[in-house]
This record gives structure tokens, C-alpha cells and sequence, in this order.
């Protein structure tokens, strides 16, 4: 009896980039994409990308990463450019929502919602960056909940900056039920880490291989990278929540 294949592994990458300026004030896409081509994620996200005022072209070293598919959220457009944040696959993403996570009188906030059809399946994904103010944030976590539920019988993932700073926030404990595994690495400040801000959640035990960091990337942002394998068995079925 020959053995069953093992699941697909399939590595993730969420940062904060921090507008691609380091703590050295210089703006420098270069750097941050060097990091990236280091860690060779199949997926990823990246928030607080901004180009205003910084004239066209400015992000030619993120479009040079080779990895050919990507969704944006543009949640500040003005004349001379834009803010937000961007999700980047190397297979093809379809189906893809903008969800509007903005509250009144606060930081414009959306969602990407997405699915994408990697070589072990179709993985439902969302990726997301919420906002500062602890009410805030509930309201969008219950949203990202009602994504995580809709989606039946499939693997999710949902990545990006949750500015969950607190042990057992609003965040963490909205989203435990649907998305019961996620990774737990200090990420922010990135010269002395002490606050979880970034997370990746999966829907299923068993989906997250690995989780892990890269210091060097405190010379680029003020946040660490949270970098994540994961398992992407043929057919999974999410716990009932």
C-alpha cells in the first residue's frame, strides 16, 4: 500500500513596512525587498505601503519580487499617491472583495478578501489592517469573524497587522473560535520587540508548521515580520464555531 502524499507546505509573510521608511528616517523599498527575496514567500502581505509624494516609479522594488499576482487596498488616495496595503500571491487570485472596516472619524481600514488557487487547493485568505482604538477594532474583528464563517468547509488564513497589543485582546478572542491556531511572535517595536501586533490565524489544528522571524528586518521598519509555513492538506474541514 503505497502512502498518502504529505500536505503542501506553503510559506506566508505579513509586514508592516512602515511607508518603506527605516529607522534611520531614509525611505528605501530596496531593503525591504532584499529581506523579502530572502525568506521567499509564496504569499504575501504588506501594509502601510505609501507613495505619496514620492513620484512614479517608487515602487519598482516591490514590483520586481516575482511574485506575479496581487490584490491592493487603497485606503488614502490623493493627487500625487496613495496608502494602504497589498497582498501578493505566485498563483492566480480571484474573487476578490474590498471590505471597508472604517469607522467614523477614524483611519480609513479595509480588507482583502481573496481566494487563491495554490497547487495543494483553493485557499480562502484574507488580509487585513485594523485600526488603533480598542472599540475600533472589535467592530472589525467581528466582521473578519462573519469572513472566516461564510467561508465553509475550505482552509482560511487571515494575515496582516491586528494592533492587537493587549495579552487576550478584543481581536485574539473574537477570532479564536473560527480561526483556532495562529502565531504568537513579538513583533513590534522591531528594535526591541514586546507586542504581538502581527499574526497570521488558520482555521484548522495541524495548519501551522512553523512561525518565525527575521531581526535584521529592524533596520527597515519599525515592525518584525511575522513569516509562516503552513499546511495546506487537499480537503480540510474547519471546527464548527
Amino acid at each position: 500500500m503505497s502512502e498518502a502524499a504529505p500536505p503542501a507546505r506553503l510559506r506566508l509573510m505579513t509586514w508592516n513596512i512602515h511607508g518603506g521608511v527605516g529607522p534611520d528616517g531614509a525611505f528605501d523599498l530596496g531593503r525591504i525587498a532584499a529581506l523579502i527575496v530572502r525568506h521567499r514567500p509564496d504569499i504575501l502581505a504588506l501594509q502601510e505601503i505609501d507613495t505619496r509624494g514620492r513620484g512614479v516609479g517608487c515602487l519598482a522594488p516591490l514590483e520586481g519580487l516575482g511574485i506575479g499576482h496581487l490584490a491592493e487596498a487603497r485606503t488614502i488616495a490623493v493627487p500625487d499617491g496613495h496608502y494602504g496595503h497589498v497582498l501578493f500571491s505566485r498563483w492566480p487570485i480571484r474573487d476578490v472583495v474590498l471590505h471597508d472596516l472604517s469607522v467614523r472619524r477614524r483611519e480609513p481600514r479595509m480588507a482583502i478578501e481573496t481566494r487563491i488557487a495554490t497547487p495543494a487547493g483553493e485557499l480562502h485568505l484574507v488580509a487585513a489592517h485594523l485600526g488603533l482604538e480598542p472599540l475600533e477594532r472589535r467592530r472589525q474583528a467581528i466582521t473578519l469573524a462573519g469572513l472566516a464563517r461564510a467561508c465553509a468547509g475550505g482552509p482560511t488564513v487571515m494575515m496582516g497587522d491586528f494592533n492587537d497589543w493587549f495579552s487576550f485582546g478584543l481581536v485574539r478572542r473574537t477570532l479564536a473560535r473560527v480561526l483556532p491556531e495562529r502565531s504568537s511572535l513579538k513583533s513590534f517595536p522591531a528594535c526591541r520587540p514586546t507586542l504581538r501586533l502581527d499574526r497570521i490565524y488558520c482555521s484548522a489544528p495541524g495548519m501551522l508548521l512553523d512561525t518565525f522571524t527575521d531581526r535584521e528586518a529592524r533596520h527597515a521598519s519599525d515592525h518584525l515580520p511575522i513569516i509562516a509555513d503552513i499546511a495546506l492538506p487537499g480537503r480540510m474541514v474547519r471546527p464548527v464555531g
